[in-house]
C-alpha cells in the first residue's frame, strides 16, 4: 500500500529581489496531520517562504508540491492566513463578510453567497469566540479579534493544509490560547498545520515540529530532535555568513 503525499514538499527554493537572494535552496518536507513552527531571526524569510510556496511572489527556481500536486490543482485544498498588517481592515466590510470571502471558491466569484454559505461562515466564526460579532465592521475589532477573524475564515473553508503567518502577532494572551486550541484541535482532525513564529519559549508547548530557517533550512524535524541550543545558534547566529555565501553564489551563476 503506498504513502499518501505529503501535505507539502518544496525542493530547491530559491527567491530573490534584483538578485539578491531572500531564501536558499530551501528543501522541506511536512507530514500529514502535524503542527510545524517555522521560526528564525527577523528578516530569515518566514514570511518570503510562505508567499513563495503560495504563488503570492516570483521564485527564483525550485519546486513545490501540495498532495503530490502542483497548487492550482491541489488549491482548494490548502487554506492561508496572512498577517494582519498585511489587510487593509478600513474597508467596509462585516466580519461575516470576510469569513465568506474563504467560500468564493464553492461559490463562485459571481454569484451570491447562500444560506449555507452564511451558516458555514458563522459557525467559523462561532468556532473562534466571534460570532456575536458576526455583523460588526472589521475596522471596528481590536486586533486580536481581527485575528479571530482571519482564523475563521480560514476554517470555514474546511482545508487540509493550513499556512498562517505569525496568527499570534498582536493578539492578548486569551486570544493566543483560543487560537492555539483551534490549531491542535486542526491536528487532532488529521489536518496539517504551518505557522510562522516569533516565540521560541512557547515552541515545545504549541507545536510537534519546527523548522529553523535563516535563508536557508537550518534543521527540520520534530521538535524533540531538532530544537536545540546548537540549531538555535545556528539559525540564530549565522545570517551574516549565510548571505554572504548566498550572495555569491548567486553572482557565479550568471
Amino acid at each position: 500500500m503506498s504513502e499518501s503525499p505529503l501535505p507539502l514538499r518544496v525542493t530547491d527554493l530559491t527567491v530573490a529581489y534584483q538578485r539578491r537572494p531572500v531564501l536558499w535552496d530551501i528543501d522541506l518536507e511536512i507530514p500529514g496531520g502535524t503542527l510545524t513552527a517555522v521560526i528564525g531571526p527577523n528578516g530569515a524569510g518566514k514570511s518570503t517562504l510562505i508567499k513563495a510556496v503560495l504563488e503570492l511572489i516570483p521564485r527564483t527556481s525550485g519546486r513545490v508540491e501540495f498532495f503530490g500536486q502542483p497548487l492550482a490543482s491541489a488549491r482548494h485544498r490548502v487554506a492561508y492566513v496572512p498577517q494582519r498588517e498585511s489587510v487593509d481592515w478600513d474597508f467596509p466590510v462585516t466580519a461575516l463578510d470576510v469569513v465568506t470571502m474563504g467560500l468564493y471558491r464553492q461559490v463562485g466569484w459571481f454569484r451570491r453567497v447562500g444560506a449555507r454559505q452564511r451558516a458555514t461562515a458563522t459557525e467559523a466564526l462561532a468556532k473562534v469566540g466571534m460570532d456575536s460579532y458576526a455583523h460588526r465592521q472589521i475596522s471596528q475589532l481590536s486586533g486580536g479579534q481581527q485575528q479571530r477573524v482571519f482564523l475563521a475564515r480560514a476554517l470555514a473553508q474546511d482545508a487540509e493544509l493550513y499556512l498562517m503567518d505569525e496568527p499570534f502577532a498582536g493578539v492578548d494572551v486569551k486570544t493566543e490560547q483560543a487560537i492555539v486550541a483551534i490549531l491542535k484541535e486542526l491536528r487532532e482532525a488529521g489536518r496539517t498545520v504551518i505557522v510562522v513564529h516569533h516565540d521560541l519559549h512557547t515552541v515545545r508547548s504549541y507545536f510537534d515540529r519546527v523548522a529553523l530557517l535563516n535563508m536557508r533550512i537550518i534543521a527540520a524535524g520534530p521538535v524533540g530532535e531538532v530544537f536545540n541550543d546548537e540549531n538555535l545558534q545556528r539559525t540564530y547566529g549565522g545570517r551574516l555568513t549565510l548571505l554572504s555565501d548566498a550572495v555569491e553564489a548567486m553572482a557565479s551563476r550568471r
